[in-house]
């Protein structure tokens, strides 16, 4: 017989259960007894495997009750879910649908459970991400300032700047003591940051959105940040490659750092020459550059040795 997964569709007040292969169902509260119904119902099954879909935030008190009674819960990508969704032809959207489309995406893809990220870790990554927020405001109200004109407006503008500015370095005081208060993070912030073109903010946002960074190998760590190419062929056929999934603020860090060491990291920089001389646009070699520079962090942290001129040759890697 097939072995029993399990997948879960998470909503804000309810928790709607599909078993494959027997294809039952159930629903519980998302709440401590419909978590504790929902371990004590799980637990005897030994299923190989349960799917979570992230929603949000609202998986992640499921999934860390389900880790915690020691069972293999994996939080998946949304977007691949959707993706494999449309594969099968569903296209009736309910909560006892979607819970049965998960727990045959993880019959089909066997994800690998990972350990959740510990409450500090959380703590980081939602400073980060407020952080982040902040600064998106910052820049609205800037633009406004160069439209209008009115100097009650401008006034109004100011005041909001200042307010938004005290908080974000308030922010920051309390990220920079989270990380320097850690001596593990710590370390791994003065690795990470060792590399041209990566300053404190990614690596912070590394360390908090990207725990598996240094113990996964370079294709898994690069499907995880949503940097690994997808290819389209059929038969002779062949389409371009594209990257998506993944998560997008370890991304967009990427990115960022990407730019800077395509003009400063010796390294990356004649990397990311090489590809624009071979007639590669420039966009595609700045995924490549942002790829490559998340390939040598990787090796960094795993080896725990800081960056070093001419020891980093990401054809190496």
């Amino acid at each position: 017989m097939d072995p029993i997964v399990i997948g879960i569709d998470v909503s804000k007040d309810r928790l709607d259960v599909a078993i494959h292969p027997t294809g039952e169902h159930f629903a519980v509260s998302r709440d401590t007894p419909g978590l504790e119904a929902l371990v004590s119902r799980l637990t005897p099954l030994a299923p190989a495997a349960i799917g979570v879909e992230a929603t949000g935030g609202y998986e992640i008190i499921v999934a860390a009750g389900l880790a915690a009674a020691r069972l293999p819960v994996a939080v998946l990508n949304p977007a691949q879910v959707r993706h494999y969704a449309q594969a099968l032809g569903k296209r009736a959207k309910t909560d006892p649908i979607d819970a049965a489309v998960i727990a045959r995406f993880v019959a089909a893809t066997k994800p690998e459970p990972r350990p959740l990220p510990d409450a500090v870790t959380r703590h980081l990554a939602d400073l980060i991400a407020r952080r982040g927020q902040i600064i998106a405001m910052m820049v609205a109200e800037r633009q406004r300032q160069k439209r209008l004109s009115a100097k009650r407006i401008q006034k109004s503008i100011a005041r909001l700047l200042a307010a938004l500015q005290k908080e974000l370095s308030a922010l920051e005081a309390d990220i920079d003591d989270a990380v320097r208060g850690s001596p593990v993070w710590r370390e791994k912030e003065d690795l990470l940051a060792s590399v041209p073109g990566v300053g404190k903010i990614i690596a912070r946002t590394l360390i908090a959105e990207l725990p598996e960074l240094g113990s996964l190998d370079r294709r898994s760590i690069a499907s995880l940040a949503g940097l690994a190419p997808w290819t389209r062929q059929s038969g002779q056929w062949k389409g371009k490659s594209f990257i998506g999934g993944g998560r997008s603020s370890v991304r967009a860090a990427l990115f960022l750092g990407a730019m800077t060491a395509a003009r400063h990291n010796p390294v990356l920089k004649a990397f990311r020459d090489r590809l624009v001389a071979a007639g590669k646009p420039k966009l595609v070699a700045l995924i490549a550059v942002a790829r490559k520079l998340l390939t040598i962090l990787n090796a960094i942290v795993r080896e725990g040795k800081p960056w070093q001129d001419g020891t980093h040759d990401p054809a190496s890697i």
